[in-house]
């Protein structure tokens, strides 16, 4: 609680990594729910601008070397859940 975390996701792809390789990082609460993205990379991170984690996720990957891992600032308990790192490189997926 209230320090940095760093949730890291590591891929490979058997294509060469390009502009259309998207990551989409969703989130379900431990107390059940829907998932909901938190954040999505193509080219450029786009974190999510509402709910929980507004504001407080930043892009912490290197698509180069096969890393979309993101970091969380000011964790609270209640951000306890599952987190999922969805990876696709075209045509690879």
């Amino acid at each position: 609680v209230g320090e940095e975390v760093l949730l890291k996701c590591s891929f490979r792809s058997s294509s060469p990594i390009t502009q259309s390789l998207l990551v989409d990082w969703t989130y379900r609460p431990l107390t059940g729910g829907q998932m909901e993205t938190v954040f999505h990379y193509q080219s450029i991170p786009h974190p999510t601008t509402a709910g929980r984690f507004k504001d407080r996720i930043s892009w912490a990957g290197n698509v180069a070397n096969g890393d979309a891992s993101i970091t969380i600032q000011s964790p609270e308990l209640s951000d306890n859940g599952t987190f999922i790192c969805s990876v696709k490189n075209p045509p690879d997926v």
